[in-house]
């Protein structure tokens, strides 16, 4: 399953809490001005870094300790799809910003399917989206994987003027649908997907590997891509 796609899925009403107003988003202990999303360090190398994070490289071991322990890790799969290892956070501040978070493991399909088949239960979740929770062992064999993408859901309404002025004019403007545009930002593996019913979506992935945030997008219905 093409994580571009499926992580959509999960996308949740934004809770009401302004996404640039920094008063208003402050945490104790939390640096309101450090780990922001638009603040992207790049290696020149294909590589890149968010959130103290490097996609591609950091383990799931290494995003615990960045955003906590109460990460929420199974297999989630759409009908008929092996599904993708992911792991979810409900509320992260990312500085003075709250925001949802979602990390989908590098993971080949095979070693998802054999996961499984060794899994202890699953559950439904919207629609027909499935939540499989992995046997104990694959669990812990898992912290020690590399996360290829990571998503982000901001906790208040982003519109395209706002994105714009955070993150610059992106690569590639692609319109999906009236409400929903698709900000592509091949140089910085960024996805900006701003919605009119404000269900917006941040999906960072190394520069090297935006092809696989690309790519899906083909394939979306009523696609008018218009180059910027």
């Amino acid at each position: 399953m093409k994580f571009a796609l499926s992580i959509i899925a999960l996308i949740a009403i934004a809770l009401i809490v302004p996404f640039l107003v920094p008063e208003l988003g402050k945490q104790e202990g939390v640096d309101p001005n450090a780990n922001l999303p638009w603040q992207i360090e790049l290696d020149g190398q294909g590589g890149s870094a968010v959130f103290g994070l490097r996609p591609g490289v950091s383990t799931v071991a290494e995003v615990r300790q960045k955003f906590g322990s109460d990460m929420d890790l199974a297999i989630i799969a759409e009908p008929n799809e092996t599904g993708a290892i992911e792991g979810y956070y409900a509320q992260v501040a990312l500085g003075f910003v709250l925001a949802k978070v979602i990390v989908t493991v590098d993971a080949k399909n095979e070693l998802i399917s054999e996961m499984r088949e060794r899994a202890l239960k699953a559950k439904h979740m919207e629609s027909t989206t499935r939540k499989i929770t992995l046997n104990p062992d694959d669990l812990a064999a898992v912290e020690k994987m590399a996360v290829k993408a990571i998503s982000v859901i901001p906790s208040a309404h982003l519109d395209e003027a706002t994105v714009i002025q955070r993150f610059g004019e992106p690569g590639e403007r692609l319109v999906v649908s009236e409400k929903r545009v698709h900000l592509l930002y091949p140089d910085k593996g960024l996805d900006v997907v701003v919605d009119g019913n404000g269900k917006e979506l941040l999906q960072y992935v190394a520069p090297r590997d935006f092809a696989e945030l690309r790519e899906p997008l083909n394939k979306l219905e009523g696609q008018k891509p218009l180059a910027q």
